[in-house]
């Protein structure tokens, strides 16, 4: 458009026929002709094949994130188990994220539960350590988890490492589908060591058993015919989509997730299912059988593309009989519900704010309520906590945490207010350009110049334009939610809300209804007292719905600061000295560790004892000796 948003991004085989289509203007659906009417520019990228398209649109789409797009909106990562392969003694452990470290990932997991479910069943059965690497380098003896046999103790000789090995690549076998063949080895050692009468060698072996199919019988639905796939089906009410999709490996359910995509109500939901199989791959590797409850017009197109991500072959099937239908079937069932329910939910939560807006004598329905609240002990590890609400509950990728600067005096609960709310609210104006005025603000583009966006592992990056590299900071998010606050409430009295209520002004934020809210009487939580400007300070009658849910909102940013808090507490508690000494990372901190055992023995060093430690060269050495002793 004229402010330089990407409204759009689309491919096709021949984009003079696409461009042309458009400009007919004519049989456009409500939501094109808007486009169309928007559009100031348009930028094409050729590429080799149809499949390299279809990859490209796929970054595109998730990197710049057009709102007249499908927009796959699921920011948070799936679980996976993780078996590390750049340790002899290999580590078992739950894993999010990038994949760089060596090593087996299998998943995805639906949910943390269930791989930590899993994990501590597998610990049963193969024995497997869970400690990080540092922890296993500095053990002198066997922890607890030895001692209740959920280890064998390779970190001190309890198991020879090539024993170890093996035990790894049971677990590593039973994860990849082989779980037959490791039962049935485990069942004849149990069987050997019994009729040699070594009858706790035998029990170890039959414990071992029972926690394996503790792990295939605790999945709620389990498959025979389908191995390993991920089954999607997409549900259609009031203008909303839900894809719900569940995971299937080593036949077994490995849970399910339901997402929400935003797409234009004029869309088939074969089409939107169509966008979301190929933005949901863009980072994760795709199994061998993906099943689908609705026929796409690009099936052939688009498993070719995800047998080029995986570099193997990926079957994309939309069954009509069999239990591959019935796992269909069960997915769409589960989409209607979820679907349903986040209706009905939004509907609640809708009401919810209308009454809240009225409560408070707000011109309407406030549409995203902010809510703060800092956390610390005695002033140490301070830090300040903003929790986000609007129609679909509490918008947790909109919350944000603020470490509290050593300048605020320890203590001063306005001082560290006054701090959060300074940055928050500067921070805004400068996004939203040179002041908060809500009309300047829907006026003013805050994208920047055009289309600017860094694109990675996308197939034509040469070909993009150069003002196309990096993406402009949007305004609000996919589905229309603002960035702006309606309603600002604060925990505490009469002198948080001054402390407040002034640097909201200083920063032109006055328009801004601030409410701060008080613990009643012996901290009752039926007589809290409420601050604003121009009136008087009131209650609300107990077992109000409005008042619910203002300790709702208030007890979800106490709960999310006092997170905040604690873990930056333990962060500080288990800091090593190592890691404020310039140009010690991971490797030769190890190498001081393995060399002196602790901390103090290094402290105590000399500088040739440093210099002779393993890995660690001259000028490394008297950077040590040098923190240690104040030379």
């Amino acid at each position: 458009d004229r402010a330089g948003e990407v409204l759009y991004v689309g491919k096709a085989k021949s984009l003079k026929n696409r461009v042309t289509a458009y400009a007919r203007g004519m049989a456009h659906t409500n939501a094109v002709a808007r486009m169309i009417a928007e559009t100031a520019n348009m930028e094409f990228v050729t590429t080799g094949t149809e499949t390299e398209a279809l990859l490209l649109e796929s970054n595109l789409i998730k990197q710049l994130r057009p709102r007249y797009n499908v927009l796959l909106r699921d920011d948070k990562s799936f679980p996976y188990i993780f078996l590390s392969g750049d340790h002899p003694a290999p580590q078992i452990a739950k894993h999010r994220g990038s994949r760089q470290r060596k090593g087996d990932y299998f998943g995805p997991f639906a949910s943390v539960w269930a791989v930590e479910r899993t994990i501590d069943a597998l610990q049963k059965a193969f024995l497997l350590r869970s400690c990080s690497d540092s922890y296993y380098e500095n053990r002198t003896r066997p922890c607890l988890l030895f001692q209740i046999k959920r280890c064998s103790g390779p970190c001190t000789g309890e198991i020879s490492h090539g024993d170890y090995q093996g035990l790894a690549d049971q677990a590593r076998a039973f994860l990849s589908g082989r779980s037959s063949a490791v039962k049935e080895l485990l069942s004849r050692r149990m069987q050997a060591a019994a009729e040699e009468l070594e009858f706790e060698k035998a029990a170890r072996y039959r414990d071992r058993l029972a926690a394996l199919s503790a792990v295939q019988a605790g999945q709620d639905i389990n498959t025979q015919g389908v191995e390993e796939a991920d089954v999607f089906a997409i549900d259609e009410q009031a203008g909303q989509f839900c894809v719900e999709i569940f995971f299937f490996r080593n036949k077994q359910n490995w849970g399910n997730r339901a997402l929400f995509p935003r797409a234009d109500k004029s869309l088939t939901p074969a089409e939107v299912l169509a966008s979301v199989v190929t933005q949901f791959y863009d980072d994760k590797p795709p199994p061998k059988l993906v099943l689908l409850s609705h026929d796409l017009a690009e099936a052939d197109l688009i498993a070719q593309a995800l047998c080029e991500r995986a570099g193997r072959k990926v079957e994309l099937a939309t069954p009509k009989r069999g239990e591959r239908r019935d796992l269909v079937a069960h997915a769409q069932k589960n989409a209607h519900e979820a679907l349903a329910r986040k209706l009905a939910d939004s509907a609640g939560q809708q009401s919810l704010l209308n009454a809240l807006g009225t409560a408070f004598g707000l011109e309407r329905a406030p549409r995203r309520v902010e809510v703060y609240d800092n956390a610390h002990i005695m002033g140490t590890n301070a830090v300040g906590g903003m929790v986000v609400a609007g129609r679909d509950g509490f918008m947790k990728s909109h919350y944000r945490t603020f470490n509290i600067s050593t300048d605020t005096i320890a203590g001063d609960d306005f001082g560290m207010m006054r701090e959060v709310l300074t940055r928050r609210f500067a921070k805004l104006a400068k996004e939203s350009g040179t002041d908060l005025d809500p009309i300047a603000q829907e006026s003013t583009s805050v994208g920047g110049e055009a289309g600017k966006i860094t694109l990675q592992d996308a197939p034509a990056e040469e070909a993009l334009p150069k003002k196309t590299r990096k993406a402009p900071k949007p305004r609000k998010d996919e589905d229309g939610f603002p960035s702006r606050p309606d309603l600002v409430i604060v925990d505490g009295g009469k002198g948080q809300f001054s402390a407040a209520l002034k640097i909201m002004k200083e920063l032109g934020a006055a328009d801004i209804p601030l409410v701060a809210i008080a613990k009643g009487e012996d901290r009752n939580a039926m007589r809290e007292t409420f601050h604003m400007e121009g009136r008087e300070p009131f209650k609300m009658q107990p077992r109000d719905p409005v008042l619910y849910y203002i300790q709702r909102l208030r007890d979800e940013a106490h709960r999310f600061a006092i997170g905040t808090h604690r873990a930056k507490r333990k962060r500080e508690t288990m800091k090593n000295p190592l890691d404020e000494i310039p140009g010690i990372g991971p490797s030769r901190k190890r190498a001081l560790l393995l060399h002196f055992g602790t901390v103090k023995a290094i402290q105590r060093a000399t500088l040739d004892d440093l210099m002779r430690t393993p890995g660690v060269n001259a000028a490394t050495a008297k950077a040590v000796h040098d923190f240690f002793h104040d030379a």
